[in-house]
């Protein structure tokens, strides 16, 4: 069999925000649409350009226990309610096809090289947003797998569950395109808190000038290519933050890269944004 390869990767924010409708959105940003729409496109362009037969998409709503789970379902389809916030994320349409035979394979991989996974088939277990609005946002016809973010792991322990997705890869066969849904910084804004600036998308929103400059430094780390830099201190900075799901969805996809190792060069394809305290933008690696 042909070696499998990774052909892209991207940090891409899923607030629900994003997923509301464009007058909404357009007043919500005090007359202007947030640039992670546009940059949807721009990312769409990138997966076009290094066309994957595969996406994994890295869940940082899918909360496991005990295990990394990767979904090996064959075929999903349905309609979304987030019961996180039911009255703003509902009625979301969605049918994507799955690749079992990989997420088997990641827990094959994981087996030998004693990482803690499964690959879990059950048509009635819950989606996530950070899945769903990502396949809406971003899919066509390539088939998707969802990697959970599981809540007992460690920093190294998330590295490792990448390095056997980065293993899975190669013995697959498959182009494959990793996506790292999720925020940097993540700490909500008070239910009673007022916006600093009337443009909700505008970073001085974000929860606190620390998490924002945090932030910037991190993406530009992220330009630089310095994923040994972030990893050196992902734990005295990043994860206390904390990033999204303690950042979970970027360190499995830079485990996957190679870890600290890895020297892809990150390409902004948004404005950095604040959504309800958190730091959200899009960004391209270049693998």
């Amino acid at each position: 069999m042909t070696s499998g390869k990774i052909v892209g990767a991207a940090l891409v924010s899923h607030h629900p925000g994003l997923f509301q409708p464009e007058e909404f959105r357009v007043t919500a940003g005090d007359g202007k649409d947030s640039d992670l729409i546009e940059g949807f496109s721009r990312i769409r362009t990138k997966i076009d350009n290094v066309k994957p037969d595969i996406i994994v998409i890295l869940d940082t709503h899918w909360f496991t226990t005990g295990c990394h789970l990767i979904d090996a379902g064959k075929h999903y389809e349905g309609t979304y309610v987030s019961d996180e916030m039911p009255w703003y994320l509902h009625g979301q349409k969605y049918a994507y096809e799955g690749a079992p035979e990989f997420a088997k394979l990641c827990e094959e991989i994981a087996l030998e090289d004693g990482v803690i996974a499964k690959a879990i088939d059950e048509p009635t277990m819950a989606r996530h947003y950070a899945t769903i609005n990502i396949v809406n946002a971003l899919v066509d016809d390539e088939r998707v797998v969802s990697v959970g973010s599981c809540q007992t792991a460690t920093t190294k322990d998330y590295l490792d569950m990448g390095t056997v997705i980065g293993k899975a890869v190669k013995r697959s066969g498959h182009n494959v395109l990793l996506l790292a849904s999720g925020a940097l910084s993540h700490k909500f804004r008070n239910i009673n808190e007022v916006p600093k600036n009337p443009r909700i998308y505008h970073p001085d929103n974000v929860s606190s000038e620390y998490n924002r400059e945090s932030d910037y430094r991190a993406i530009e780390h992220f330009c630089q290519g310095e994923h040994a830099e972030i990893l050196g201190k992902f734990d005295t900075e990043y994860k206390k933050l904390p990033w999204e799901a303690w950042g979970a969805h970027y360190l499995q996809m830079i485990g996957a890269l190679g870890g600290k190792e890895c020297k892809a060069i990150g390409v902004p394809l948004s404005e950095y944004e604040n959504a309800h305290g958190t730091g959200n933008i899009h960004i391209w690696f270049e693998v």
